[in-house]
C-alpha cells in the first residue's frame, strides 16, 4: 500500500496557494496582494472546532476588528476571515463553521470539509476543549485522516486546571504526530505558538495522513477501494484515496456524487464492494458501517488518552456542578418553567429598556422630519422627503436597540450553554412536527412571546443543522407574533373587546404557534419531505461568556440588519409612498372639493372661539378634507387596488379601505394601522395613539367583532413583511421560496379569516 502512495502522492496533495479570490473583504484582499507583489509570503490557516469550544474567541483573539463576515459561496453558513501577522508574517484566518466531524451531516460540515479540500487553506488549528477531549478529538483525528497539516489547540487550560484536570500535551503530540499546543483563548496565552507551529506545518507542504484500523471486516475492503481509487484517479486532486475509500464505506452522499461525476462506472463498483460488505457486517455483528466507523475512531481516540495522557485530580470536578444546575434546569416539570420564565424575562427587559433608546431614535426623525417639513417647499419633493424616506429609515433604525438588547442576551445564554438545554428541552415536542430543539429559539426570537422580530429570527436559522428542518423552520416563523403585528392586535382587541383584550392576546399568540408546527408538520409530509437529521448538541459545561465575545457578536448582528433590512425597507416605504400619491385626482375635482374647503375656512375665519356655530362649522370641515383625502386615495394606484380586490375579500368581512392597509403591510406590518388611518380620511394616525382609528372603526358599520378577529388571524398569517421575504431568500437560496411563502401564507390567511369572520357572523 505504501507504494500506491507513494507513486499517488503527486496526484492528491493540495497545491496550497492563496489565489485572492477566497472571499475576504477589501482591506484583507488588499493587504495580501501588496504582500504577495512585495514577495512576501502569505500562508492561509483554518480555524475549525466543535461547538462551544472557544473558537471564535480564539479567532476574535487573532483578529479583533480586523475580519470580514459573509456567507460562503452559494450557501448561507456564516463564513468569516481576517489578517494578522505573526512574527512578521501576514497571516489570513479562516474561522471554518463549528462541527463536530466531517461526515456531511450538515451545511456546516459539507462547507468546512469543501474548504479545507479545496488547496487554499495551508494548515490548520483545530480548537478543542481540554475538560473534553474525550470528544472533542474526533474532528481532528479525521482532519490528520485527511492528510491536512494540523495543530491541536487545547483550549480553555485555565478551567481544566480549575476542574482537576491536567492534560500531558507533549505525549499527545507524540502519539498523534502533531503538535498540541496548550490554550486559553481568553487570555491569549498559548495563541502565538499555535499560529507559529501552524506556519511551520504549512511550509512544510505534504503530510501522510493518519491510518486508522477499522477493523478485520472493513481494512480489506478498503486497502481494495484505495487501489481502485488510486488507479482510476477518482478525486485524487482533493482526497487521499484512503480518505475517499472511508467516506464511501461511510455512505457519504456528496463523495459519492463527485466521484460518480469524474468515473461513474468505477464508483458503481465501490458502491457494490460497500453494499457487500455492509450486508456482512449486518449479519455477523448486527451494525451498520457507519456505525463502526464511528466506534472505532472513537476507539482510537479513547487509546490516545490512556495511559496518563489525561489525568484526573480528586474532589475536584467542575462537571459535576453543571450535573447539579442541569437536574434543575433540564428538570422535566421545573426546567419548561425556568425556560418560560428565562424568556419572558428576556423580552420583557428588551421591550422594557429598549422602549427608550427606540422612542428617542424615533423623536430624533420625527424631529428631523418636522425641521425638513418647515424648510422644504410643499409639493412632491416635500412629501417623499418626510413621509417616504426619513420615515422608512426612522422605522428601520428604531429597531436597532431591540436588535442589540436581544442578541446581546442570546449571546449570553449560548455562550454559557445555557441555549443548549432549551433546545433539549423542547426537541421532542418539535420533532413530532417535523422539527427539533435548535427550531425553538428562532421561534422565539420571531415573536413566539409576543414581540419579537421574524428578521433575527430568520437569521438565528443559520446555525440549523438540517437543512429540511431549516427549511420548514424558515417558512413557519413569520406566523409568530411579532412586534410591528403588535399595533393591529392592540389596537383590534382594545376596540372591539375592551373587557377581554388580554386573553385575546394570548389566542392570538397561540394561534401563531399552533399554525407555525401544523404547517410545519404539512410541509415535513409534503414539499419540503426528507429523513430527518439527528438532532447532535453537546451540553457543554456552563461558563462565564466574554463581553469581547458578546459585544462583538451584536454589532455583527446589527450591522447585517441594517445593511440588509434597511435599504430594502426604505425602497419599499418610497414605493408605497408613491402608491398612495399618484396618480392626482383630475383637477377639476381637485378645485371643487379646495374650493369647498376654503369657504368654510373663511367662514370660521369670521367667527370667535366661542361662536355657538364654529363647533358645525369645524366638523363640516374636517368632514370636507376626509372626503378630498378620501377621494385622492381611491383615486390613487393603490386605492385603484383595494378597489379591485375587495369583491374577492368581501367574504373574509374586508373592505377596499383595509385591503390597502393589508398591501402596505406586505412592505412592513408596521404600516397597517398607519395606512388603515390614512385610507378612513383620517389622516397619520400615530400607531401609539390609534384612539380617533379605534373610534372610526367601532362606529362604521362595516366593522364588528367577527372583522376584527378575521383582520387579526389575517395579520398574523399572511405573507412576512418584505425585509423578512428579502433575509429568508438569503437564507433558503431559492426566490421559489419566497414566492411559496407569500402565496401560501396569504392564501393560508385568508381561508382562515374567512372560516373566522363567517362563523363569527353566525355565532
Amino acid at each position: 500500500m505504501s507504494e500506491v502512495n507513494e507513486n499517488k502522492k503527486h496526484q492528491w496533495r493540495p497545491s496550497y496557494s492563496c489565489c485572492g479570490s477566497c472571499g475576504a473583504d477589501k482591506a484583507v484582499e488588499n493587504r495580501v496582494s501588496s504582500a504577495q507583489d512585495l514577495g512576501v509570503p502569505v500562508a492561509r490557516i483554518a480555524l475549525a472546532g466543535n461547538p462551544n469550544s472557544g473558537k471564535t474567541t480564539v479567532f476574535n483573539r487573532y483578529t479583533g476588528a480586523r475580519q470580514h463576515v459573509g456567507n460562503y459561496p452559494g450557501v448561507t453558513v456564516e463564513k468569516k476571515e481576517g489578517s494578522v501577522v505573526c512574527r512578521g508574517r501576514l497571516t489570513t484566518i479562516v474561522d471554518l463553521p463549528g462541527t463536530y466531524s466531517l461526515t456531511a451531516y450538515s451545511q456546516e460540515e459539507l462547507v468546512a470539509r469543501q474548504e479545507l479540500s479545496s488547496g487554499n487553506v495551508q494548515a490548520v488549528i483545530d480548537i478543542v476543549e481540554a475538560s473534553a477531549l474525550d470528544r472533542n478529538m474526533l474532528l481532528p483525528v479525521q482532519l490528520l485522516e485527511m492528510g491536512i497539516p494540523v495543530v491541536v489547540g487545547c483550549n480553555m487550560m485555565d478551567e481544566a486546571h480549575k476542574a482537576g484536570i491536567n492534560v500531558d500535551t507533549e505525549r499527545l503530540s507524540a502519539l498523534i504526530g502533531a503538535p498540541v499546543v496548550p490554550m486559553v483563548g481568553r487570555n491569549g496565552e498559548g495563541l502565538d505558538e499555535a499560529l507559529a507551529a501552524a506556519l511551520a506545518l504549512a511550509d512544510g507542504g505534504y503530510r501522510e495522513p493518519l491510518r486508522i484500523s477499522y477493523g478485520p471486516d472493513l481494512d480489506d475492503v478498503l486497502a481494495k477501494m484505495e487501489n481502485l481509487i488510486a488507479d482510476r484517479d477518482i478525486l485524487t486532486d482533493r482526497y487521499h484515496p484512503r480518505w475517499t475509500a472511508v467516506k464511501i464505506i461511510e455512505n457519504d452522499e456528496e463523495i459519492r456524487r463527485e466521484a460518480a461525476q469524474e468515473d461513474e462506472e468505477t464508483t458503481s463498483r465501490l458502491m457494490d464492494l460497500r453494499e457487500k460488505t455492509a450486508s456482512h457486517v449486518t449479519d455477523t455483528l448486527k451494525a451498520d458501517l457507519e456505525g463502526l466507523v464511528t466506534d472505532y475512531r472513537y476507539g482510537y481516540v479513547r487509546s490516545l488518552l490512556r495511559d496518563g495522557i489525561v489525568r484526573r485530580e480528586s474532589g475536584k470536578d467542575r462537571l459535576a456542578v453543571t450535573d447539579k444546575l442541569d437536574r434543575a434546569l433540564t428538570d422535566i416539570f421545573f426546567g419548561p418553567l425556568i425556560m418560560l420564565g428565562v424568556l419572558f424575562l428576556v423580552f420583557q427587559f428588551t421591550f422594557t429598556v429598549g422602549a427608550f433608546p427606540q422612542t428617542w431614535i424615533e423623536d430624533d426623525f420625527a424631529a428631523l422630519g418636522t425641521f425638513l417639513g418647515d424648510i422644504l417647499p410643499d409639493g412632491l419633493v416635500k412629501s417623499l422627503v418626510v413621509d417616504g424616506i426619513i420615515g422608512g429609515v426612522g422605522g428601520v433604525i428604531s429597531f436597532v436597540p431591540l436588535i442589540l438588547i436581544m442578541f446581546a442576551f442570546i449571546s449570553l445564554m449560548e455562550d454559557s450553554g445555557y441555549m443548549a438545554r432549551v433546545a433539549y428541552m423542547l426537541d421532542r415536542i418539535f420533532r413530532f412536527f417535523g422539527l427539533h430543539g435548535a427550531s425553538a429559539m428562532p421561534y422565539i426570537i420571531s415573536g413566539g412571546i409576543s414581540g419579537g422580530c421574524a428578521i433575527p429570527g430568520v437569521m438565528s436559522t443559520r446555525t440549523m443543522r438540517g437543512p429540511k428542518e431549516k427549511l420548514a423552520t424558515l417558512l413557519t416563523l413569520p406566523y409568530m407574533t411579532c412586534g410591528a403585528k403588535l399595533p393591529v392586535i392592540l389596537l383590534l382587541a382594545g376596540t372591539f373587546f375592551p373587557d377581554s383584550e388580554a386573553l385575546v392576546m394570548f389566542f392570538i399568540m397561540v394561534a401563531g404557534w399552533l399554525t407555525a408546527l401544523c404547517v410545519a408538520r404539512f410541509l415535513r409530509s409534503t414539499i419540503v419531505k426528507g429523513k430527518a437529521t439527528p438532532f447532535v448538541m453537546e451540553l457543554p459545561p456552563y461558563r462565564m461568556p466574554t463581553l469581547l465575545g458578546v459585544l462583538q457578536h451584536c454589532w455583527e448582528r446589527a450591522w447585517m440588519y441594517l445593511k440588509k433590512a434597511g435599504t430594502v425597507l426604505v425602497a419599499i416605504s418610497v414605493l408605497i409612498w408613491a402608491s398612495m400619491t399618484f396618480p392626482y385626482l383630475p383637477e377639476e375635482k381637485i378645485t371643487h372639493h379646495e374650493q369647498k374647503v376654503e369657504r368654510l375656512e373663511e367662514k370660521i375665519s369670521q367667527l370667535s372661539e366661542d361662536h355657538p356655530g364654529r363647533a358645525a362649522l369645524e366638523e363640516e370641515l374636517a368632514q370636507d378634507k376626509a372626503e378630498t383625502a378620501e377621494a385622492k386615495l381611491a383615486y390613487s394606484l393603490a386605492g385603484r387596488l383595494g378597489k379591485w380586490l375587495e369583491p374577492f375579500t368581501g367574504p373574509a368581512g374586508f373592505d377596499w379601505r383595509t385591503d390597502i392597509a393589508l398591501i402596505a403591510g406586505i412592505a412592513a406590518k408596521e404600516a397597517v394601522v398607519g395606512t388603515l388611518g390614512t385610507a378612513y380620511s383620517l389622516g397619520d394616525v400615530d400607531t401609539d395613539d390609534a384612539a380617533p382609528l379605534a373610534a372610526r372603526l367601532k362606529t362604521d358599520p362595516g366593522w364588528s367583532k367577527a372583522t376584527a378577529i378575521a383582520l387579526m388571524l389575517f395579520v398574523l398569517l399572511y405573507s412576512p413583511c418584505f425585509v423578512a421575504l428579502v433575509i429568508i431568500r438569503q437564507e433558503a437560496g431559492s426566490w421559489a421560496w419566497v414566492a411559496f411563502s407569500m402565496v401560501f401564507n396569504t392564501a393560508l390567511a385568508y381561508c382562515v379569516a374567512t372560516v373566522a369572520y363567517q362563523a363569527g357572523r353566525i355565532f
